[in-house]
């Protein structure tokens, strides 16, 4: 036999002894089912607000949703389970509304609260005109954060757990032996034979694991390939709702359809799973048919970018940021088209390279032609001169040579810079 309130895992030789209460205020005990889901939400929410910014937000409109929300979800989550176990909460034939209110004892259904806080949200978000699915994408991560963190209060709580195991890791207390006798006759009428002196199966364990995997999952995805608006939270349904789908059968807890075996939370689970996997497929179908961005979260352009108006109030700065928002639009579609960006840049690279070689090498030709031009305008200056110098001797009568002879000695000399001009000529096209 165990102690009270010791956990024990056989098949790994571990035991624990955890306390329900964490604290006392005033004579008030606070529970660590209550201060560990309390942690779960914070961190959550920190993630939350991370992504705001980032998916062009305003922080005040998202806080207001989630201030809306919060409450919502947990009046929906407790309706949900008192519901779907009204018969624990009728006493004498009347019902205990006291009893049904009171969550310190546990009793919240995840999903009653993930439905609430979606309609809540969702009708806040048409009201105030918020992108319901950028709200949604935003909580999708933090929801997986805080499930992945708070299915551990249910440790404390010694509940959530599953039929008989003969896995290393099966738990055994006597909360769970206490919890299995009080239910052996439901869980019989619903086929589930249980050993209550045999290990169980630790399902809030198995579902925490499975959400932080999933966080990290769905952060992949967000870093490296989000498309559109809406794909995380689908995500999220997937990996959720498999996830829920797959370890509720385990479960010896699980809410039932009247008096059938039907699970609720099961099929709940693999609709969800089903349905989003399905809008999935249509919507990256859709993207590869028409390979625009729709609702592209990370390139919005800026005149309808609130937040790039808010930051930059310069002019020429919103142009600027403009111009490269455009840039990146454009080569997202040629991406998704399948087109080589970076390719295409080099060759336009070569090409510009190609056409400044071409523009120098034009101008040293003009620049060259140009010299022998003017070397060609020296020479019939030169010879001008001469024959004006000529003239003048003849008129003097001085003893000078013939005009014949000036005449050959100057075509002698216009033909030798003549033939420098042509030598230099060719050696400039031979550089």
């Amino acid at each position: 036999m165990t102690a009270d309130n010791s956990i024990v895992f056989p098949g790994l030789g571990i035991s624990v002894d955890p306390s329900r209460t964490a604290f006392e205020i005033f004579g008030f005990s606070v529970y660590w089912y209550g201060v560990i889901i309390g942690i779960g939400f914070i961190l959550g929410l920190l993630y939350a607000l991370s992504r705001v910014k980032w998916e062009k937000i305003k922080e005040d409109d998202f806080l207001l949703v989630l201030i809306i929300s919060l409450p919502v979800s947990v009046i929906c989550a407790r309706a949900y389970y008192v519901i779907f176990y009204s018969s624990l909460y009728f006493t004498d034939g009347k019902f205990d509304f006291m009893r049904a209110i009171s969550i310190r004892d546990g009793g919240l259904a995840i999903y009653g609260g993930v439905i609430g806080a979606f309609l809540c949200a969702f009708i806040i978000c048409r009201i105030k005109k918020i992108s319901f699915l950028k709200v949604s994408d935003c909580v999708a991560v933090s929801f997986l954060i805080g499930q992945g963190i708070g299915r551990w209060g249910n440790f404390t709580n010694q509940e959530a757990f599953g039929t008989n195991t003969s896995m290393p890791w099966g738990m055994f207390s006597d909360k769970v032996k206490e919890y299995l006798i009080e239910n052996r006759a439901d869980l019989i009428e619903h086929g589930i034979e249980v050993d209550i002196f045999s290990p169980v199966h630790p399902t809030f364990l198995y579902e925490s694991i499975w959400c932080i995997a999933g966080f990290f999952i769905i952060y992949y995805i967000m870093r490296k390939h989000y498309r559109f608006a809406g794909q995380l939270i689908l995500c999220y349904g997937v990996i959720y709702g498999l996830e829920r789908a797959v370890v509720e059968g385990f479960r010896t807890d699980s809410l039932y359809l009247g008096d059938t075996n039907i699970r609720i939370s099961q099929i709940l689970s693999a609709v969800i799973a089903a349905l989003c996997f399905a809008i999935l497929i249509a919507k990256f179908a859709e993207l590869k048919k028409n390979p625009k961005p729709y609702n592209p979260v990370e390139v919005l352009p800026a005149d309808k970018d609130y937040v790039v108006k808010e930051f930059f109030e310069d002019t020429k700065e919103r142009r600027s940021v403009k111009k490269a928002q455009k840039k990146k639009i454009a080569k997202q579609e040629k991406m998704l088209k399948g087109i080589d960006v970076d390719a295409i840049a080099a060759e336009k690279e070569r090409q510009a390279l190609e056409k400044e070689e071409y523009k120098q090498e034009k101008k040293a030709e003009k620049k060259l032609a140009k010299k022998q031009a003017k070397e060609l305008a020296d020479v019939q200056r030169e010879r001008i001169r001469e024959k004006e110098q000529q003239a003048a001797r003849d008129d003097t009568g001085s003893d000078q040579p013939t005009d014949r002879q000036l005449a050959k000695m100057q075509k002698q000399k216009v033909k030798e810079k003549e033939k420098q001009l042509r030598e230099g000529k060719d050696n400039g096209k031979n550089n």
